[in-house]
């Protein structure tokens, strides 16, 4: 009996190693070079042990292979992908030969009838219906839209400025934390050009919008056992899609929606906002309950996550930098006493508040990695006399945050140091053109609502510099270090500042 038992038990422990080790060899078989693969974990070790952010793994591949490579082969868990090591190589992929890699990845692991909200998101679909989806919404970004948005943006501005003022009179021990205030300004700011709702962040009201947004960033087990499951089976994202939104938000979202358009329509409020705006595309498409929510869920997502941890880090750069905080502050102080007041057109051209904020995209870009998927086959060169034949699903990695902190791109990488990005030395355009600032992505799928972002950001940063001195509070943890637990970059431990009014 015992030896029967011994016999199951190894079958099980030889089958199982063979199972997850037997595709080891798929990019040697396909002449890709690479990293030999550890059991179980790949090369991507921290998607299991959330030891450190799986962007320092990253990182890890890209300089061990970087000068010899343009591209290798590696594994996460035991699924293989590919990495572009070359920033005119990713250039291709994103731009010119963006009909074979037009699909982001995870696309497949949702579909509408289990998560009728994610599913919808321009982000998440492919082919004729992105398109047409992202056409839909498009319009709703350009410079004359935004500009109308303007005043909400410097209301909420103004909220936020008194609600610091009463914090800073309180004197708080650790400070302020920036990644909290940011997220409380960025979901006041899209809750009223969406919904034409006043989140009450600041005021001391419910604030559920921001506690519902919170929990649709916020990673859950459920969510990390599916994501490490179709690692080591793909095949699962095939039969079985998990809903990432869970119903309870799902309902909250709709019925919200439902309460600002019958509002709007009630009262006959003539605003130019984004609920404007997909009122009208209602008409023209007639789009269903589900396509509305949809098209503000994404546009929540995009104006309050990935900008909230923008601004924070914005904010710690300008607090660790004073010379670089003052100058931003002199900057803001000639700009009113030229023109009195700080208009959308004002802001946008004001060039030491470009080059601050893009300095801060460049070393902490939100999402640190694009990920995407090989549409069509096609050979194409990855460097001098290298070519490489990609064939369709295979999964395609661009290291954004690598390129970002590479000294051949940029010198001192991990300084701030805005004035790299002035315009006497190209501007951000020069390292655009390289393909080595890609914050936002870059190609038909760049980040739809990134001229949004940047003016909600502007305005936030500018009338808190104007207002503040802000300084680094000791409870932040120096030198920061992405959080393990968290796709997106957040600092681990929170960037806590203190403020002090001018």
């Amino acid at each position: 009996m015992i030896g029967l038992i011994l016999s199951i038990v190894a079958t099980i422990v030889v089958g199982g190693y063979v199972f997850i080790t037997w595709n080891h060899n798929h990019w040697k078989k396909r002449n890709f070079p690479g990293p030999e693969p550890r059991f179980f974990l790949g090369n991507i070790p921290s998607m299991v042990t959330q030891k450190r952010n799986m962007t320092y793994d990253v990182d890890d591949l890209y300089r061990e292979f970087k000068d010899r490579h343009g591209i290798i082969g590696f594994f996460s868990m035991r699924s293989p992908s590919l990495m572009i090591l070359q920033p005119d190589v990713a250039k291709d992929v994103l731009v010119k030969n963006f009909k074979h890699f037009s699909t982001n990845q995870f696309t497949d692991m949702m579909d509408k009838e289990t998560d009728p909200i994610f599913a919808r998101n321009p982000f998440m679909l492919r082919g004729d219906e992105w398109k047409e989806k992202r056409a839909e919404i498009t319009p709703a970004f350009t410079s004359t839209r935004i500009k109308t948005m303007y005043p909400i943006i410097d209301d909420v501005c103004a909220i936020m400025i008194k609600y610091l003022e009463r914090e800073c009179e309180k004197a708080p021990v650790d400070g302020i934390d920036a990644k909290e205030l940011a997220a409380m300004y960025t979901t006041d700011v899209v809750s009223n050009c969406i919904f034409g709702l006043d989140a009450g962040s600041f005021t001391g009201g419910d604030a559920t919008i921001r506690k519902m947004g919170k929990k649709l960033m916020e990673p859950n087990w459920q969510i990390m056992l599916y994501f490490m499951a179709v690692q080591m089976l793909p095949f699962l994202m095939k039969i079985y899609k998990m809903a990432f939104v869970p119903k309870y938000i799902e309902k909250f979202f709709v019925q919200i929606m439902k309460n600002a358009i019958a509002f709007r329509e009630k009262s006959n409020v003539d605003r130019f906002d984004y609920l404007h705006y997909l009122l009208e595309l209602k008409e023209k498409k007639n789009l269903n309950e589900l396509d509305m929510v949809a098209h503000a869920v994404t546009f929540f997502l995009d104006g309050f996550e990935t900008s909230s941890i923008a601004m924070a880090f914005t904010l710690y750069e300008l607090a660790g930098h004073k010379n670089a905080q003052n100058k931003l502050r002199k900057e803001i102080q000639d700009t009113i006493a030229s023109h009195g007041k700080l208009t959308f057109d004002i802001v946008s051209e004001m060039p030491y508040l470009d080059q601050v904020l893009n300095e801060s995209l460049r070393l902490y870009p939100p999402a640190t990695t694009s990920a995407k998927v090989c549409t069509e086959r096609i050979q194409f060169k990855v460097k001098e006399g290298e070519y490489r034949t990609i064939e369709k699903d295979d999964n395609i990695a661009i290291p954004i945050y690598c390129f970002h902190r590479d000294p051949e791109f940029y010198e001192n990488p991990n300084e701030f140091i805005p004035e790299r990005f002035d315009q006497e030395n190209g501007g951000v355009k020069a390292f655009r053109e390289k393909g080595v600032f890609l914050p936002f992505s870059d190609g038909p799928r760049i980040c739809l609502g990134q001229r949004f972002a940047q003016t909600q950001l502007k305005a936030a940063i500018v009338s808190l510099i104007r207002d503040f001195e802000i300084d680094v509070n000791p409870k932040t943890k120096e030198p920061i270090v992405l959080d393990p637990k968290q796709f997106l970059a957040y600092a681990e431990g929170g960037l806590w500042l203190n403020f002090k009014k001018l």
